[in-house]
């Protein structure tokens, strides 16, 4: 129910938006924010998913807990599809999730709502290895049927 919303509302907010601003500031300025938002976006969302990608390796190495920057790393990933949409609205909230402390933020209140029932790293406890040493002599018969073509050749396949 709030998908639905969430597609109905945004739409009509960013028409709104680009009505006012447009006829504030005119057509061509108008679309002149929207393409600078869009390249200065993604400017921004690459310096932040990079070093992300860095925090995510690093919190791998070290063997810590790599929750936030996944979470960090989708969330700009998210900012980034949104600074891509045309629209005053959507820029706003990608560039808000492009400040580190409002993604901070963001997934203290997930993480608030979510609960991990498990989680490790590492190696996982070890099984009884199969001896490898054992031969078993057998033997076999294909009985997978042979297939028949169902229409001509078409000249470009080999039979």
């Amino acid at each position: 129910m709030w998908l639905l919303l969430a597609f109905i509302a945004v739409p009509m907010i960013e028409i709104a938006l680009f009505i006012q601003v447009g006829g504030l500031i005119g057509v061509w300025w108008t679309l002149l924010i929207v393409l600078i938002t869009a390249i200065a976006g993604s400017y921004l969302v690459r310096a932040q998913g990079l070093r992300e990608l860095g925090n995510l390796q690093q919190s791998f190495s070290e063997l810590r807990d790599p929750t936030e920057p996944l979470a960090n790393g989708a969330m700009i990933l998210f900012a980034g599809a949104l600074l891509l949409t045309p629209g005053f609205f959507t820029d706003i909230v990608g560039l808000s999730l492009l400040v580190p402390q409002v993604r901070r933020s963001a997934f203290l209140w997930a993480r608030s709502r979510i609960k991990v029932q498990r989680f490790s790293m590492g190696p996982q406890p070890q099984q009884e290895p199969e001896p490898r040493d054992r031969v078993v002599d057998a033997e076999f018969k294909d009985v997978t049927p042979d297939k028949k073509p169902t229409h001509p050749t078409s000249g470009w396949t080999q039979h």
